[in-house]
């Protein structure tokens, strides 16, 4: 019986003569090859396709692969390709099958995860895994049963939740360049080659993929940094030290990181070479040389990154771990990134916690998978903490969200841990009577006043292994007299060291005496100075405080909803975490109303020194050549004292104070005709979204709380105010012409009838825009407020959310769905 020619199909549907699309031949591939292609059809699409038996296997993924592992994406069987389909980017004459741009969006390896097999497919299920360029991790194809009059398999894409998991949208917003050549959607429809280096060039956006890495034993493809010769390193400079507490505090003004158990690293990033710093200072790059290898590829030109080197045992960092693989020479390291000082030669320290970590999150995603990003939580800490205690983690830091990074101990960061533990200095020991054992105990002193004082003793945690090499070092430092008064029960039978030797302890608890109770040894910290080590009191954690008074709080101010100036004031101060990432450092203008929202308001961008000292002002040169002072704000007092004033609204600029002259970031206003339906305006939002990805643009949807939506491109502050008006204004024009129907560009009033009017005047200097989380003057005080693309196709309102939805929209914020939202880094295309 003759053999089915499974490309039969395949050359059946094509016209050979008039598409360059290969001739379906059968393949001797490596059997493990997988490949997306980007394809621009009659509907936009993803081609999934896996080898198997010698042609690619393939879906239509709709709307493209998600990270999200709940979201689960409609993929529908095609007929199989040639394995020389793998390699085709370019464009299929229209009129002919598939008719349209096809980019190479992906490619790399797949295989079935253990215990099972590509023949799993003809059963309606495949478990695989995948190491590609943009697609990584473990995934699941599933066959849905099919219904009646259905020609073709309907299948479920979906991702499985590990340590690729991330943002429901996160690859298609940004993965809008060819893995093969660099080009965009539209470089490919016009024919543009591609640069020389086959990579991303000639002017055009520069991304990178905010995907999380982890740790894999599959190394990584990667091309060398163009950052590799940027400017000097940052020079070291003192970590941000932890107050130890009892609790974890309350309130959504805190975000809660789980607490390493590992070494404090700097890193420095730069020309010459990255450099590794200890938090005294110490230069351990040789020491750490795989995680100064990993971070070279980082695309910044310097960067100064504070964090905590690790070494995993069962899954989790294991300090004893870490510190036989320095002894060794041998072991995995990572290196855990929690906050961001410097970049690019600018100073980051004096801006939010939250906005570091944001401008983090974008540097360090896509990076080696030996760079992780420190992942929290905002509010909740409590339900951390224990679930840190229940998995045997040591415990948590809390930060404050708003607060700057200060190089000394603060209580703007807070440590809370399972069980007690902190450093100790050695100041003797006891000898063992057990054969075969020297060690007994160790005797602990901490500095208090400037003095060493005897802390107890710790006589656990020892191994023949860990005891040697103390009793080795031990015996080089002796000395006849203890370096502290020790109690004569304490001291009796010891031998005394001079104090230059670190332990780390876990301990129950201090007694009334001051000493250590139910003590254990951990390891020995050459990592910190002798002289660091005190005696760390449990304090109660600070009480969230503003000296910021809101008078009138029970005066109404949006009659409709009942809602008082109190509760707006309280809305802001629960929400300014995920606000002033965006607000804050800019120059904004207010939306005033005194009296409430239904009375007179006004709009206020300068400053004449009335709200206080912490409204700030910024001096900007108008266009007649005078100068005014622009407002400002940079932490949740800040805008508590603009509602204080009467403030409902705050709209920012598109650049910061600390360069107003350059963007970063665009805002098309979409804004409907009256009684427009808002299916239109999101169906409008959408295909703003793929032009912009056809020129190399990763943009973002928000509900603004009032009419429309807002699509926002994030830039890298690099062009001027007139070139981001300029292409905005022809890009909004050209889409106005394209489809005059549907679109104006036009601001009279009288020609948005029935069209919604693409706002593209927020681009120019001095306009401003609503930003994300801020309050509207308009009956429910609705919000706006950030969406992912998939979120924005089940919204019926532009005011879906109000103030009433703080808790929900903190939630959000920190969720998956949203992670990397308004984060990118691209340039305008040269168009």
């Amino acid at each position: 019986m003759a053999k089915t020619d499974p490309l039969a199909r395949y050359n059946a549907m094509r016209d050979f003569a008039k598409t360059a699309e290969p001739r379906g031949e059968i393949g001797k591939g490596e059997g493990q090859t997988f490949m997306v292609q980007k394809h621009d059809a009659t509907r936009l699409h993803w081609d999934f396709r896996l080898e198997i038996d010698g042609v690619l296997k393939s879906w239509a993924v709709t709307r493209g692969p998600s990270l999200d592992p709940d979201e689960k994406r409609l993929a529908v069987r095609t007929e199989d390709h040639p394995m020389s389909y793998a390699t085709f980017e370019g464009t299929i004459p229209k009129g002919e099958y598939g008719g349209g741009t096809v980019m190479l969006w992906d490619r790399g390896t797949w295989a079935p995860v253990p215990g099972k097999s590509a023949e799993d497919l003809e059963k309606g299920h495949l478990h695989f895994t995948l190491d590609g360029e943009r697609m990584k991790g473990e995934w699941l194809l599933i066959r849905l049963k099919p219904r009646a009059g259905e020609k073709r398999e309907n299948w479920l894409l979906r991702k499985i939740d590990d340590a690729y998991a991330g943002a429901t949208d996160a690859l298609v917003e940004t993965g809008l360049t060819s893995v093969a050549t660099g080009r965009t959607m539209q470089e490919i429809a016009e024919g543009k080659n591609p640069p020389r280096n086959g990579k991303a060039g000639g002017g055009g956006p520069r991304h990178r993929n905010p995907l999380p890495r982890a740790p894999s034993t599959t190394a990584a493809r990667r091309s060398p940094s163009p950052f590799r010769g940027g400017i000097k390193p940052p020079a070291f400079r003192p970590p941000q030290l932890a107050t130890l507490v009892d609790s974890v505090p309350g309130g959504n003004g805190w975000l809660h990181e789980m607490k390493y158990d590992g070494y404090r690293a700097l890193v420095a990033t730069g020309k010459g070479g990255p450099r590794i710093y200890t938090r005294s200072g110490l230069d351990w790059t040789d020491k750490f040389a795989s995680i100064a290898e990993a971070a070279a590829d980082l695309p910044a030109s310097s960067a100064l990154i504070d964090g905590e080197v690790v070494a995993f045992k069962a899954g989790k960092p294991d300090f004893s771990t870490l510190q036989d693989a320095l002894s060794n020479g041998s072991g995995a390291l990572a290196f855990f990134a929690f906050d961001l000082l410097e970049q690019d030669g600018e100073d980051l320290t004096d801006l939010p916690q939250i906005e570091r970590k944001e401008r983090l999150r974008t540097l360090i995603a896509g990076a080696d998978p030996r760079l992780l990003f420190s992942e929290h939580i905002l509010g909740a800490g409590e339900k951390l903490f224990e679930a840190m205690c229940r998995e045997g983690h040591e415990g948590v830091i809390s930060k404050r969200a708003d607060a700057p990074y200060r190089g000394t101990r603060s209580k703007s960061w807070l440590k809370i841990k399972c069980t007690r533990r902190q450093e100790f200095v050695i100041i003797g020991w006891l000898p063992s009577s057990a054969r075969g054992r020297g060690l007994k105990s160790l005797l602990l002193a901490v500095h208090e006043d400037g003095a060493l004082h005897y802390a107890g003793k710790v006589g656990t945690g020892f191994n023949a292994s860990n005891s040697a090499a103390l009793m080795d070092k031990l015996a080089r430092i002796a000395r006849k007299i203890p370096p502290a008064d020790v109690p004569k029960v304490a001291a009796r039978g010891a031998h005394w060291v001079s104090p230059k030797l670190v332990a780390e302890v876990a301990f129950a608890e201090f007694t009334a005496e001051r000493v250590v109770r139910h003590a254990s040894f951990i390891a020995l910290r050459d990592d910190k100075p002798v002289d660091d080590v005190v005696t760390e009191r449990a304090a109660p954690p600070p009480a969230p405080h503003s000296d910021v008074a809101i008078s009138h709080p029970d005066r109404v101010i949006f009659p409709e909803a009942g809602i008082s100036k109190g509760q707006l004031a309280d809305y802001y101060a629960a929400v300014a975490p995920i606000l002033l990432p965006w607000l804050g450092h800019r120059p904004i203008s207010l939306v005033r109303c005194p009296q409430g929202r239904a009375k007179q308001c006004f709009f206020q961008k300068h400053d004449a020194g009335s709200f206080g000292d912490h409204v700030h002002h910024v001096d900007i040169r108008e266009k007649d050549g005078s100068v005014e002072p622009y407002l400002w704000v940079d932490d949740a007092d800040g805008v508590r004292a603009c509602v204080q004033m009467g403030t409902i609204e705050f709209h920012g600029w598109g650049s910061r104070v600390e360069d107003v002259e350059k963007p970063d970031r665009l805002v098309f206003d979409l804004d409907p005709d009256e009684g427009l339906d808002f299916a239109k305006v999101r169906k409008a939002a959408a295909d703003l979204n793929r032009h912009l990805a056809d020129l190399g643009l990763t943009s973002f949807p928000m509900l603004t709380g009032g009419k429309g939506v807002h699509v926002i491109v994030p830039l890298t502050p690099q062009a001027e105010w007139p070139a981001a008006k300029s292409f905005a204004e022809r890009f909004a024009r050209a889409l106005a012409q394209a489809e005059p129907e549907r679109f104006t560009a036009n601001l009279k009033k009288a020609e948005r009838k029935g069209r919604i009017f693409i706002d593209y005047l927020r681009n120019q200097r001095g306009s401003t825009a609503v930003m994300p989380y801020v309050a509207r003057a308009r009956a429910g005080a609705p919000v706006s407020v950030p969406l992912n693309w998939s979120e924005l196709r089940d919204v019926d309102s532009a005011q879906r959310f109000s103030v009433r939805d703080a808790a929900t929209l903190l939630d959000r914020a920190t969720g998956r769905a949203l992670a990397g939202w308004g984060q990118a880094d691209q340039v305008l295309p040269d168009i």
